[in-house]
């Protein structure tokens, strides 16, 4: 297993445990992401791992249709692709130049995990947090991302104003759009 897929693995791992830990009435309730409900956050997350491995040729066959089903579904497929050498350096052209499905699951789709998970758990009353050893790659993103991009609020939403007084997990919150007070 390499670096990137153990992060993976570790993040869908508790993606996945958010997932099961959603009271059944909590499903419509809504999320940190507006206009989506907790069953709209993980339907992006399933949206999002398709789209990627589309990416780079990979057409997985459609999944079962329960939430915690379609995620362990797609799930399987990119942790056996990012265990795959040749799969996980498979290349594309995308927005930033050519990239490898590995970096590009490591700085997106794992991205999107950890920040979604917060904002399931958020939506379903559940207490999570982002792990502060992802604050440097959610860092990293947003000094990637084109202004255009952030304005739109289809990756992070635009930068909040925290409390003076907020910790560094409130602070990262409201930096991505989030408000976590």
């Amino acid at each position: 297993m390499t670096e990137i897929s153990e992060r993976y693995a570790r993040h869908a791992d508790a993606f996945a445990a958010t997932i099961a830990a959603v009271p059944a009435d909590r499903w419509s309730a809504p999320s940190p992401c507006e206009g989506w409900t907790a069953a709209d956050v993980v339907s992006h997350v399933v949206d999002v791992h398709v789209m990627f491995l589309g990416l780079v040729g990979r057409t997985p066959e459609p999944g079962p249709e329960g939430r915690a089903e379609a995620f362990a579904h797609v799930r399987k497929i990119v942790q056996a692709d990012l265990e795959d050498p040749s799969r996980a350096g498979a290349t594309y052209e995308g927005m930033f130049g050519t990239q490898s499905f590995e970096r590009s699951v490591d700085g997106f789709v794992t991205l999107d995990l950890v920040v979604h998970r917060w904002d399931l758990g958020r939506a379903a009353g559940l207490d999570v947090t982002i792990p502060e050893d992802e604050f440097p790659s959610i860092a990293r993103v947003l000094e990637m991302m084109p202004d255009e991009v952030r304005a739109s609020g289809t990756v992070f939403g635009p930068a909040l104003t925290p409390p003076s007084d907020a910790d560094a997990h409130t602070r990262l919150l409201a930096e991505i759009g989030r408000k976590g007070w």
